[in-house]
């Protein structure tokens, strides 16, 4: 299949399994030394069942240049919360915003953000998650994982490209341009024989209306029966009609996150007014 969007495919080699998932090849990770690879071996040296998310993965992936923190999905259980917390410790990580960091929190879906002291990673930011708008439970999530080592040995477990992409499907503006260049990126990097199942997943989710048109001429079967988009069975290879498209669709899922997102604000705002309910002292009686 020729490319029919900006520039040209380039196979990976070199590739290495490091327990299961997908394997990127060191030299094509270009996340931020120093203070990612601190935070990742010390959650690492405490076994803390984690998977690098947010910006430093779309680092990893090709899609982003730099990120200045660090989000990491987690196995919400008490063993995996305790050895987190150990790491924690150890990076002299101060909670910063709400809401602390217990099971309970996690659970609903709230994030739990640190910002780290010690030498190597001081002043980087670390949010902690368990749970993620339009993802799978963590188990699923951690057998899809993409595995990465550093040159130096330290070892990185990823979302998956696709996992990654639906966790960027938000109300916050600077999360669709990642979507669009992850998969670009993985599209470029495909080589010449992607597979149905690949082509599939372009089909569902590239946001580039060039390399979707494309796609469309060259698969029509595969693009007729997408049940994703089953508007591509009338915009076909028009590439005006699907940029239309698109911009619908990203309006509808921005609207969903806001309602997503509508009651756990409620619930921080409960929780920050029952903060300043007790720290304000009460008057004396006279």
């Amino acid at each position: 299949m020729k490319s029919s969007g900006p520039g040209s495919r380039r196979r990976s080699a070199g590739e290495s399994r490091i327990g299961s998932g997908r394997s990127i090849v060191p030299s094509e990770a270009r996340l931020t030394p120093n203070p990612t690879r601190r935070v990742l071996s010390t959650l690492k040296a405490w076994n803390v069942r984690a998977l690098l998310a947010g910006g430093q993965a779309c680092v990893l992936y090709g899609a982003a240049e730099f990120s200045r923190d660090s989000d990491f999905l987690i196995l919400a259980d008490a063993r995996n919360l305790r050895r987190l917390r150990s790491a924690l410790r150890e990076l002299q990580a101060a909670p910063v915003y709400f809401p602390p960091l217990t099971l309970r929190h996690l659970r609903a879906g709230h994030g739990c953000h640190f910002r780290c002291r010690h030498p190597e990673a001081d002043g980087f930011r670390v949010d902690i998650l368990a749970r993620m708008r339009g993802l799978e439970p963590f188990e699923r999530l951690w057998r899809r994982r993409t595995a990465l080592r550093f040159p130096d040995g330290t070892p990185v477990d990823a979302l998956s490209v696709e996992d990654l992409v639906r966790s960027k499907k938000t109300q916050r503006d600077k999360d669709w341009p990642m979507i669009r260049r992850l998969v670009e990126t993985d599209f470029l990097n495909a080589g010449r024989s992607p597979g149905s199942r690949r082509v599939a997943w372009w089909l569902a989710e590239c946001r580039t209306p060039s390399i979707l048109a494309g796609l469309v001429r060259r698969h029509p079967a595969l693009a007729v029966r997408s049940p994703d988009r089953p508007w591509l069975r009338r915009t076909g290879a028009d590439e005006a009609a699907i940029a239309a498209r698109l911009r619908e669709e990203e309006d509808r899922i921005r609207a969903a996150d806001c309602l997503y997102w509508q009651p756990l604000r409620r619930q921080l705002e409960a929780m920050r007014l029952g903060r300043r309910k007790m720290a304000t002292p009460r008057p004396r009686r006279a």
